[in-house]
């Protein structure tokens, strides 16, 4: 598929409209630019790097790729600031923001000449990123790893939803790791796609092997949606996930859950390569994943299956 006339790839001058999520723990100068150099648009994620590692991720990147890249930043990050500034300093042309309102830097960025999109997990905030001027509207349904929204709903319902009620071009995101998953988020409304769980599980993603491999061998219902309390997130069920339940069945103590957590739990399963204690976000497509391959060929796959799947004739 060429991208030329597609409204996700003539905003970002990439070749196709796909672009790999801003994973905390995985998402490093590595895969940004390896997705980058196959047509795609590589997310440097900046929710688990401190201010000087974005800086060393972004200059690297620079020098692995010529094509355009973005940085992903929860705006509920502790250094905010100080991540923009480095945004702004090292020319970064594409910004991908979440977990907040996207009125606080849209206009900042979009000043310097940033393209800006905003990640959201419903009609209605979708409809307050179009409100707020953004480039881009990333719908993302409850499928997805990570981070998600209170809601539960379904990629499949969502985008169609969010398309009836935007203008802006629209990235479809959550439960997609397969051509065909790609085309069929496209024929619901969708200008693109955003894929995280199958970059996860690649060669240039700079998580640990264990996880790697443990993505892998996930089956349906393997993950879980939890800590709505706190920041709904989607995890694979293990020891520190039974200890979360621990707590629910113990009276739900917001103390205990946040105690918990504080343990820096993410690094510790997705970077160290800790199973059991460790927290291991994932999305469900996790299911279909069975193997670590080079972005290279992940995009191949994703490309000739797009192509491949036909609609049946009634």
């Amino acid at each position: 598929m060429e991208g030329t006339h597609n409204r996700i790839s003539h905003l970002f001058n990439i070749k196709y409209p796909i672009i790999q999520a801003g994973m905390i723990w995985h998402s490093g100068w590595r895969l940004a630019s390896a997705v980058s150099n196959c047509g795609g648009l590589g997310i440097i994620g900046a929710g688990s790097m401190y201010p000087d590692i974005l800086k060393e991720n972004i200059r690297k990147c620079k020098l692995a790729t010529d094509k355009p890249f973005g940085v992903n930043v929860p705006m509920l990050y502790p250094n905010i600031e100080e991540i923009i500034q480095i945004i702004l300093e090292e020319g970064v042309k594409i910004v991908f923001t979440s977990a907040g309102n996207p009125k606080t830097y849209t206009e900042t960025l979009q000043k310097e000449g940033i393209k800006v999109a905003h990640v959201v997990s419903s009609t209605k905030f979708a409809v307050k990123c179009e409100d707020a001027g953004v480039d881009a509207i990333v719908a993302e349904g409850f499928e997805a790893g990570g981070h998600n929204g209170r809601d539960e709903t379904t990629t499949f319902c969502l985008i169609p939803n969010v398309k009836k009620h935007i203008s802006k071009p629209l990235i479809a995101a959550g439960g997609i790791a397969l051509g065909s998953q790609m085309k069929a988020a496209m024929i619901l409304g969708a200008d693109g796609v955003q894929v995280g769980s199958r970059f996860a599980a690649t060669t240039e993603a700079s998580a640990h092997e264990n996880w790697k491999k443990k993505i892998t061998e996930l089956q349906e219902g393997d993950t879980h949606l939890t800590l709505k309390e706190l920041a709904p997130v989607r995890m694979v069920k293990n020891k520190f996930f039974n200890e979360l339940e621990d707590i629910y069945v113990n009276g739900r103590d917001k103390d205990a859950l946040i105690a918990s957590l504080g343990r820096a739990r993410a690094k510790k399963g997705m970077f160290e390569g800790d199973m059991e204690d460790g927290e291991l976000e994932i999305g469900q497509v996790s299911a279909l994943i069975d193997e670590i391959l080079p972005v290279e060929t992940v995009f191949r796959h994703l490309l000739k299956e797009f192509e491949e799947t036909k609609m049946p004739v009634f």
